[in-house]
């Protein structure tokens, strides 16, 4: 969700600035980019290193509560998120929203959304394992599969644009396509990688289920029946 759907790494970014220096710490660009696709848990360690006196669960509740409030004001779609959700809710294909951010912001966007896109929302609350680890993405496979008993992680992509993020779709089993954004992503050929969302579609998804990308000859082949 954070930085591929909503650009809110930046409402991330400066709730983590503004709760170090009210602990008297200061927080570098460097230490940011640490927490870019992390699992609250994580990265309300590293705050707490960084001089933050609360414990995990205040800091997760501060982080969540101020970025919840700047949605509230403005939501940043990332280029091409929308259309390319309402192009698959047209043609009936079932998205589920996987992010390791809590249900309060995740059903906040969601809410945004003119229809509901999403079947599935798994967060990181409701997962013991955060990114990179791959639970995320099974859960939501898991819970596709309950109204759907023939669906397996190869029918799936994921769209990703972290680290963390990219490598827990591609441990999953899942195709996966990485959209970086904030973090540059090498292109070691496990996933797809584009540019952006925008100019996307239901085509190009379903070409890396088939194997390829018929609209970017450079893409690296997929080895097996990844998704």
């Amino acid at each position: 969700m954070d930085g591929t759907i909503v650009d809110t790494e930046p409402y991330w970014i400066a709730a983590e600035r503004a709760l170090v220096e009210a602990h008297g710490g200061t927080w570098s660009h460097d230490q940011a980019m640490q927490l870019v696709g992390q699992s609250l848990t994580f990265s309300a360690g590293l705050l707490q290193q960084a001089g933050v006196e609360l414990d995990i669960r205040e800091i997760i509740d501060s982080l969540t509560a101020r970025v919840i409030s700047s949605v509230q004001q403005q939501v940043p779609w990332r280029p091409g998120a929308r259309e390319l959700l309402e192009e698959l809710h047209q043609a009936g294909v079932r998205c589920a929203l996987v992010t390791m951010s809590e249900g309060p912001l995740a059903r906040e966007v969601v809410a945004s959304l003119p229809r509901p896109y999403f079947e599935v929302l798994v967060t990181g609350d409701t997962v013991s394992q955060g990114k990179p680890h791959p639970e995320a993405y099974l859960t939501a496979v898991e819970l596709l599969q309950e109204n759907d008993p023939e669906l397996a992680v190869h029918h799936c992509v994921a769209l990703e644009d972290s680290v963390p993020g990219v490598a827990a779709a591609v441990a999953s089993g899942v195709a996966t396509v990485a959209v970086p954004h904030i973090v540059p992503l090498p292109d070691d050929g496990s996933y797809a990688l584009w540019d952006s969302l925008a100019g996307r579609g239901l085509a190009e998804l379903e070409a890396l289920l088939a194997g390829s990308d018929p609209s970017d000859t450079s893409a690296a082949p997929w080895g097996g029946p990844r998704g």
